[in-house]
């Protein structure tokens, strides 16, 4: 390891490689959501409730393939390095763009987010490489700097796409292939290698199940992990429905999407890239938890019943400023793991997060288009759903006190 490496060195081009990183994995992501249920409609025929499932769909199979894939690579990081998964994963969804591009039926888009969902399966790997090179009183702030960088993504992404709407609902997947194919490039001259301390690789902890109990062992983890799950659970519903959320309650139309999820991005970097290190630091990572988990709670109700889209604007900083309780919840999580252990514990907490997104489209999806079908009109049910999830994440952290008192 380099100094430019070493724990403690700040800010470095190794850094800023992985936020741009991040950044541009956000972007391509970004840019497809406000043009998913046109499309979606022009590939199926299908009206905005019907749509909204089969993007549920598609949700959960991106999901379901992080969940399989994203132990396995967690651990191959940790036997042969960061910088050869990054680099084979942007390589692949580089090529996956592109096929998608060129989709005309709904099972090649369906086969295109497989392959993405197997090659995006790399967030563990990114967390990885910042606590290789973290002290582990930064650790949750150097998380932060990764969902502040997701964050700046959907800045420039879902404003974009909604730009390059005009030119069809397909112009987001090309803009994205570009995108990664300059970003494969940058990282073949800049990415080093952090990997400290190789570990063997075993198929037997190279899967979610066997990584789960693997980390379970480890004094104070496992009533943290499923805090994590119900936690996750409930905020995917934003992604979830947002697109058809905001259509059918505001009329808002796919450029008006993509600059909402912009001052969501705008918001995530101001509260993981700048709050987060005044917010833990003062209440640290137990107290942040105890009243960001219910704030969030608070928050998902105010946005069920929320009457005009520019009040709706205004609750968007507000709900940015509780996605601090996942980096500040890794950070606890980080500190209990070996370095020899971070690759496999952000592969569960990816996997985790995995099952939660195949969930949580599938339920959040569903319920829109229940509660949004004939006379009905309530596009505001799934949120409800997510604010009584997110309060049995605060119920069972407040069980798990006594256990993460040991961390420190």
């Amino acid at each position: 390891m380099t100094d430019a490496t070493r724990p403690g060195a700040g800010p470095t081009l190794p850094v800023i490689f992985i936020v741009a990183t991040i950044v541009i994995e956000a972007m391509g992501i970004g840019l497809i959501l406000p043009v998913m249920p046109s499309l979606l409609r022009e590939i199926q025929g299908a009206d905005l409730a019907q749509a909204a499932i089969w993007g549920g769909v598609l949700s959960s199979s991106y999901a379901l393939m992080q969940f399989l894939f994203s132990p396995t690579i967690g651990n191959l990081s940790d036997r042969f390095g960061r910088r050869p998964v990054l680099l084979l994963s942007m390589a692949v969804i580089f090529v996956d763009y592109i096929v998608m591009a060129l989709a005309g039926s709904l099972w090649l888009l369906l086969v295109g987010r497989i392959v993405a969902g197997i090659a995006a399966a790399t967030m563990s790997t990114a967390n990885a490489f910042m606590a290789d090179i973290s002290d582990p009183a930064k650790k949750a702030q150097n998380f932060g700097l990764i969902s502040a960088a997701f964050g700046a993504g959907f800045v420039l992404g879902p404003a974009m796409g909604g730009l390059l709407a005009e030119w069809g609902p397909r112009a987001p997947f090309w803009a994205a292939a570009i995108l990664s194919g300059a970003n494969l490039a940058l990282g073949l001259v800049v990415l080093p290698e952090t990997l400290r301390r190789p570990r063997a690789f075993e198929w037997r902890r190279a899967n979610p199940l066997g990584g789960l109990r693997a980390i379970g062992k480890l004094p104070g983890l496992g009533i943290l992990m499923v805090v994590w799950f119900f936690y996750q659970v409930a905020n995917w519903v934003y992604p979830a429905v947002w697109a058809y959320f905001t259509q059918s309650a505001f009329g808002w139309d796919e450029a008006m999407v993509g600059l909402s999820l912009a001052a969501y991005g705008i918001s995530m970097v101001v509260v993981q890239g700048v709050l987060i290190r005044w917010i833990v630091p003062r209440l640290g990572e137990r107290r942040t938890l105890a009243w960001f988990l219910p704030y969030n709670a608070v928050i998902l109700v105010m946005v069920a019943f929320v009457p005009h889209g520019w009040l709706m604007l205004l609750l968007t900083p507000l709900s940015a400023l509780g996605a601090i309780v996942a980096p500040a919840l890794q950070g606890l999580a980080s500190r209990i793991a070996d370095d020899d252990q971070q690759g496999e514990l952000q592969g569960v907490l990816a996997s985790i997060t995995a099952v939660a997104a195949i969930i949580s489209p599938l339920l959040m999806t569903r319920l829109f288009s229940v509660a949004t079908e004939g006379e009905r009109h309530f596009p505001g049910a799934p949120f409800l759903a997510a604010c009584a999830l997110m309060a049995v994440s605060w119920a069972l952290y407040r069980r798990a006190r006594p256990a993460d008192a040991a961390i420190g």
